[in-house]
């Protein structure tokens, strides 16, 4: 099947013959639905903290944070901003000077309250010799949409979002998303010695600029802060590539003959999770930031998450120890058992059946597993990919974030299920991905192979089959220990498309 010409692909990529026929594999047989037994909710898997646990578990934020420990802001930033160009593009290529739909009329009407406002009037000055305002009057908005989206003008359509002009601020400074993420990890992710570890993945055609940015901002915020950023890039591995397929699941070839290879999707990015050294990791995406006025949620409900993960921890990791002393009575065997079942809401069907040395094995491999608090915020609108309990391969039930494609419906009770759900899971954790000997744990042992998804794409107007890994916060953390909790809307501000700047979370 596969030529020396290929398998000198394959040692350059770095994975072997095996793993590509591992993934041909994957498409042939498909990937099985999650068996489900039920949406996880306030009642059941999600906790609902009061005023009384915000505090507490700042606290204990806090106090972890004075204890040598190492913290990272992990950022995954290698998405194109296209898509929230869309609708622009197709103005571009519509064939008329002025705005017809109504994203088209809402996106002109408000322009100048765009935090690149300035800048693309500076440009369309440069490009055109005449500003903003006259260009429009004069019907020439596609010289505008040009001029903030082509590679002559802003090159907005090309960069990544991190890179965007989003927020612009009272004293007329602008703010990007990267920048506002330094923001925050220097309010909730600083250590004792006043170092804030921001880790951004980034695509290869990008990384100069992220660098160069951080070099011209990073002092600013340094000093406004009183930190020191310690600020680091990663790129998505060629080694998590996966081999595309034809029609009949054999491998796709290019014109030239050579075997097509995409990226695995963020699943790929449990591999630089892996490579980080850290004690607790903060996840959440590039764009879900907001101006300074209304990150105090954000700050709170952070700490939350973190002190929750923190304490949680603590627990698992003294049980653990007693466990390796050895001779654990009854009633400490039990005091375990209910902490996982009741704190960690993992949960063996038939745990009665388990005793001594058995039971004792089992709560090992329980309890130290790499952890996960995820925040969660209530539906607003249609239900989306979210927080359920689900039977896992060894037949427990845990905590786990699915996406619709991942649960059959067809079958009426799981769809009722997927429908009755409350919560959906806005990018928001915070990770602990060591042991409680100190030792990192290999992250990618602890993914679910089997929860891939496959998508149809297609490449030189040829359709092809794209094989997408476990997602990060899916199926690669689908054995963790997973904790739920709910917070607020105002945590979630993610901009999809260009419009969404206009939203009141975005301005100044």
């Amino acid at each position: 099947m596969f030529t020396q010409e290929d398998k000198l692909m394959f040692a350059k990529r770095g994975v072997t013959e095996a793993q590509v026929m591992e993934q041909l594999e994957s498409f042939k047989k498909g990937f099985p639905y999650l068996s489900l037994e039920g949406p996880a909710s306030v009642k059941n898997g999600i906790v609902k903290a009061d005023e009384n646990a915000l505090e507490e578990a700042s606290a204990q934020w806090n106090e972890y944070l004075q204890s040598n420990h190492r913290i990272v802001k992990f950022v995954p930033a290698s998405g194109a901003a296209s898509r929230m160009f869309k609708n622009l593009f197709e103005f571009l290529t519509g064939g008329h000077d002025e705005p017809v739909t109504d994203f088209e009329h809402v996106f002109f009407d408000h322009i100048e309250f765009f935090g690149f406002y300035a800048a693309l009037n500076e440009k369309c000055t440069e490009l055109y010799g005449k500003d903003i305002n006259t260009l429009m009057e004069e019907g020439h908005h596609r010289q505008v949409v040009a001029a903030l989206l082509n590679p002559e003008g802003l090159n907005f359509g090309q960069l990544p979002k991190g890179l965007l002009l989003f927020h612009l601020y009272t004293d007329g400074t602008v703010r990007t998303p990267l920048e506002e993420h330094l923001v925050e990890g220097a309010l909730y992710a600083q250590d004792e010695n006043k170092n804030v570890h921001v880790h951004f993945t980034v695509s290869p055609e990008h990384r100069e600029l992220f660098k160069a940015l951080v070099d011209k901002v990073a002092a600013r915020y340094e000093e406004e802060f009183g930190v020191k950023y310690d600020i680091t890039f990663s790129e998505q591995k060629a080694s998590t590539d996966t081999i595309a397929a034809d029609k009949d699941n054999n491998p796709f070839r290019d014109t030239d003959g050579s075997l097509v290879f995409r990226p695995g999707g963020h699943g790929a990015l449990i591999e630089n999770l892996n490579d980080l050294d850290a004690d607790v990791v903060f996840i959440k995406n590039i764009d879900n930031v907001v101006p300074d006025r209304l990150k105090d949620d954000t700050v709170t409900y952070k700490k939350l998450l973190a002190g929750v993960l923190v304490s949680l921890q603590a627990q698992a990791f003294a049980y653990l120890r007693r466990l390796d002393e050895g001779g654990c009575t009854e009633a400490e065997l039990q005091e375990m058992v209910t902490f996982l079942e009741e704190k960690l809401y993992c949960k063996h069907p038939a745990i009665e059946t388990l005793k001594g040395d058995v039971l004792v094995a089992y709560l090992k491999k329980k309890l130290n597993r790499p952890m996960r608090v995820c925040g969660m915020v209530q539906y607003v609108g249609e239900p989306g990919g979210g927080p359920f309990l689900a039977y896992n391969a060894d037949g427990t039930v845990s905590l786990q974030i699915l996406e619709s494609s991942q649960i059959d419906m067809d079958n009426p009770i799981k769809k009722a299920m997927f429908l009755e759900g409350t919560h959906f899971n806005p990018v928001d954790l915070v990770c602990a991905i060591k042991n409680y000997k100190g030792e990192k744990f290999d992250l990618p042992k602890y993914v679910d192979k089997s929860t891939g998804f496959i998508s149809s794409k297609s490449k030189g107007g040829r359709s092809l089959k794209a094989l997408e890994l476990p997602g990060l916060w899916n199926g690669a953390m689908s054995d963790w220990n997973t904790i739920f909790v709910e917070v607020p809307l105002t945590t979630f501000n993610p901009v999809k498309t260009v419009n969404d700047l206009l939203r009141d979370q975005h301005q100044k």
